[in-house]
C-alpha cells in the first residue's frame, strides 16, 4: 500500500482509488471495491477504444495485487483548470465529456463524474484524466453525474455567452459547480424559452427549490430509458457546439494594431528567435504572449511551449491556429499576471496555485514581451516585486521594455497622469536596478524601428 503521506492533494473524493507521487512520476492506485468495473472495462477494449480515439489519458498498468492494482497515466507536462480556459477550450472540454459519457453508454457503462476537473488540455486538445470515473449502466437509470455537468459545463458555458468568459473565474470558488440557481438567476429571462437552458437549468433550479436542499434530481426520476438519455446528450451537445460568444476585447486582434511597423515586428520576432536557438530549451513559456505569435518563431525546435494571455479572445484565436496547424507542442491558457490562479478547494491544496504549476514545471526559457508596461502602469508593480515573480520559476528570462518614449507607455502614463510624478521611476536605468536584483544581464538590444529594448537575463544562483 501506498504511504498517505504520497498522494494527491485532491485525491480523498473517490474511494474508488488515488493519485500519488512515486518521486517523480504520477500513478495512481485503485482500490478493491473499483476492481469489478476496472477489469470489465479493461476486458472489453472500453479503455483501449477511448485511448486510441485520444480521449482518455494513456497508461500502463504498474503492479497488480489483491490489495491494489496501481497504473501509471501518460504524464501531463502542465495542468489547466476550467477558470483558466478561454470559451472554445471550455466548450471543447463539454464536448469531449458528452462524447465519452455517450460512448460509455452505448458500451453498458456511464460516467460517474461529469467534472470539469476531470478535463485538461494535451498535446492540442481536451483529453479526460479520471480513469476511475466510469461505472456500470443500469437499464432505465437516469444519468446520475447529470446535475454536475449542468453546473460544470452547460452552466458556464451559458453564462459566458451572455456574460463574457470572466465567469470562469467562478469555477475557483465554485470547484463543485456553480449553483444552478445561481446559473438560472444570471442568465437573460428570454432564455426561459430556449428549449436546451430551460428544462436543464431552469426547471431543474425551480425544482431544487420547490424540494429542498435534499432534492436530488438523478433519484427523482423514476426510470429513464437508454434512448431518452441519448437524446439528451444529442440536444446538449448539439447547443453546445453550436454556442458563440458575443464580447469583443481590447486585445484579441493586438497585432493588427501595434504601434511599430510590419519591418520592426519582423526584426522583434528575428530577434527572438536568434536569441532562443542556441539556449536550446526543452520547455519555453511565453507569458503575456497574445496569440502565440512569437513563440512560434520557435515551435520547431522547442518540445513544450506555453502561452498565456489576460485575453481570453487572444487565447481562443491562439488554440484555434494550434489546432489547424496540428501543433501539438504548445498549450495556451488564460491567465491575469496580477491576479495569478490561487490554490483552491479544501485546504486551498486540491488544485495547485498557477506559481506553484510553474515553479514545479521549470520552464528552460521565459519570454515576456510587451507586458511590463502593463504590469508596472496599470498594475502599479515595481520593478523589483515584477522580477522577484519571474525569478520564481524562470531560469532564463526574455523580456522586453518599452521606453517612456513608446507609444502605448505614453498613452498608458496619460491615463495616470494625475499621479504622473509617481511614476518618474519608469524609465531604462530603474528597471535595470530592479531586475538585476534577481537576475544576471547576457544581452540588451534595441528593437530596430522601435522604442523597446530587449533583455535576455539569466537568474542569479
Amino acid at each position: 500500500m501506498i504511504e498517505k503521506t504520497n498522494t494527491h492533494q485532491a485525491s480523498f473524493r473517490d474511494p474508488s482509488g488515488y493519485v500519488f507521487h512515486d518521486g517523480d512520476v504520477l500513478r495512481r492506485a485503485i482500490n478493491p471495491i473499483y476492481f469489478p468495473q476496472y477489469k470489465k472495462l479493461k476486458e472489453s477494449g472500453f479503455f483501449k477504444n477511448l485511448i486510441s480515439n485520444a480521449l482518455l489519458i494513456p497508461h500502463e498498468e504498474t503492479s497488480v495485487s489483491a490489495e491494489q492494482i496501481v497504473i501509471t497515466p501518460e504524464p501531463i507536462p502542465f495542468i489547466t483548470n476550467p477558470y483558466e480556459w478561454s470559451f472554445e477550450q471550455y466548450k471543447h472540454a463539454a464536448l469531449h465529456t458528452l462524447k465519452i459519457q455517450k460512448y460509455a453508454l452505448s458500451k453498458g457503462f456511464i460516467l460517474k463524474d461529469a467534472s470539469a476537473y476531470n478535463i485538461t488540455f494535451h498535446k492540442g486538445k481536451p483529453v479526460f484524466i479520471d480513469t476511475l470515473s466510469f461505472d456500470f449502466y443500469e437499464e432505465g437509470t437516469p444519468w446520475r453525474a447529470y446535475k454536475q455537468f449542468v453546473t460544470h459545463f452547460l452552466g458556464p458555458l451559458a453564462l459566458a455567452k451572455y456574460h463574457g468568459t470572466e465567469v470562469f473565474k467562478m469555477m475557483q470558488t465554485h470547484i463543485d459547480g456553480i449553483p444552478v440557481k445561481l446559473i438560472s438567476s444570471l442568465l437573460p429571462t428570454r432564455t426561459k424559452l430556449s428549449s436546451v437552458l430551460y428544462p436543464n437549468i431552469h426547471l431543474l433550479a425551480k425544482m431544487e427549490s420547490k424540494h429542498g436542499e435534499d432534492y436530488k434530481v438523478e433519484t427523482k426520476i423514476a426510470s429513464l430509458s437508454k434512448k431518452s438519455q441519448e437524446n439528451i446528450l444529442e440536444s446538449l451537445f448539439d447547443f453546445i457546439k453550436e454556442l458563440k460568444l458575443k464580447e469583443v476585447s481590447e486585445w484579441g486582434d493586438y497585432y493588427t494594431k501595434t504601434n511599430y511597423d510590419e519591418a520592426a515586428f519582423e526584426a522583434k520576432k528575428k530577434l527572438v528567435k536568434e536569441w532562443i536557438k542556441p539556449l536550446k530549451p526543452q520547455k519555453l513559456i511565453d507569458v503575456g504572449g497574445n496569440d502565440g505569435t512569437f513563440a512560434r518563431t520557435v515551435i520547431d525546435s522547442v518540445p513544450e511551449i506555453i502561452v498565456t494571455d489576460i485575453d481570453s479572445n487572444a487565447v481562443d484565436h491562439n488554440y484555434k491556429q494550434l489546432q489547424k496547424n496540428k501543433e501539438t507542442n504548445m498549450l495556451p491558457f488564460v491567465c491575469d499576471v496580477l491576479q495569478p490562479a490561487p490554490g483552491v478547494g479544501f485546504n486551498n491544496t486540491e488544485r495547485n496555485s498557477l506559481i506553484e504549476r510553474l515553479v514545479n514545471y521549470q520552464p528552460d526559457v521565459t519570454m515576456a514581451l510587451a507586458l511590463i508596461h502593463h504590469i508596472t502602469l496599470s498594475g502599479n508593480v515595481p520593478f523589483d516585486k515584477s522580477a522577484e515573480f519571474f525569478a520564481s520559476f524562470s531560469e532564463t528570462l526574455i523580456i522586453e521594455f518599452p521606453t517612456r518614449e513608446d507609444s502605448w507607455v505614453g498613452s498608458l502614463l496619460l491615463r495616470k497622469r494625475e499621479f504622473i510624478n509617481h511614476f518618474d521611476f519608469y524609465n531604462e536605468t530603474e528597471f535595470e536596478n530592479g531586475y538585476l536584483q534577481y537576475f544576471t544581464l547576457e544581452k540588451k538590444e534595441v528593437v530596430k524601428g522601435t522604442k523597446r529594448i530587449l533583455y535576455l537575463l539569466k537568474k542569479r544562483v
